[in-house]
């Protein structure tokens, strides 16, 4: 589902240059949850951001589902990532002035699909990660749990084939991120959904179908 090759990140300013990212060459399988773990500052985001097409390697080349995707403009990039990729991030990413339900309709902005639709389709995404009584809430009179919750149901509403999450758990306590972890693996189970998270959490990870750990930018195991 997501293939990685010789990929390269360089970071450069007038003074000096740093390698954010060193030769990772990296298969994730359809179906596969995989996690990602490594110190602070080893390259785990920004191998996260260039999987989900956010940033550009320096060299190399990324396949999404067989299909090359070095050669798409900023727009084609946009279509694609709406459309095959859902987004979880730590620190949520909400619109506190926007209710819950309008929230998760967000990605469906960028598609074809009535108003009708998008309403339908952001609840059924609500009542998957159990915040179906919450539609009309703001993001500010949720806990910290439920917002990733709703964070979720944003990722999954256009039903995507991957789900990128970078530190899902990382602000919750330890009983919600469990929460939260279970509802990653029931998607992963029930619908087949393909994810790549990234973590500080070995509990976490060790759920997952498989780890990878990076040091320094270079993958080591």
């Amino acid at each position: 589902m997501i293939r990685l090759q010789n990929i390269e990140k360089v970071y450069r300013t007038d003074t000096i240059e740093t390698l954010a990212l060193n030769s990772v060459s990296l298969d994730v399988a359809k179906g596969e949850f995989l996690s990602i773990m490594g110190p602070s500052g080893c390259g785990k985001s920004t191998l996260l951001n260039i999987m989900g097409l956010l940033d550009a390697p320096s060299k190399g080349e990324i396949r999404i589902d067989d299909q090359k995707t070095g050669g798409m403009n900023d727009k084609q990039l946009a279509q694609f990532r709406n459309k095959k990729l859902g987004f979880i991030f730590q620190s949520y990413h909400l619109i506190n002035d926007l209710q819950v339900l309008d929230n998760v309709e967000l990605p469906l902005l960028y598609r074809d699909t009535t108003a009708k639709q998008r309403r339908e389709l952001a609840a059924e995404a609500l009542e998957k990660v159990g915040l179906a009584n919450r539609l009309k809430h703001f993001p500010t009179q949720l806990s910290g749990g439920q917002r990733q919750r709703v964070a979720i149901a944003r990722a999954i509403v256009g039903r995507p084939e991957i789900i990128l999450a970078d530190e899902p758990t990382g602000n919750l306590d330890s009983a919600m991120g469990n929460e939260i972890m279970e509802i990653l693996l029931n998607l992963n189970r029930t619908d087949g959904t393909t994810i790549v998270m990234v973590t500080h959490d070995e509990n976490m990870a060790h759920k997952t179908h498989r780890l990878v750990r990076l040091f320094d930018g270079a993958q080591v195991l």
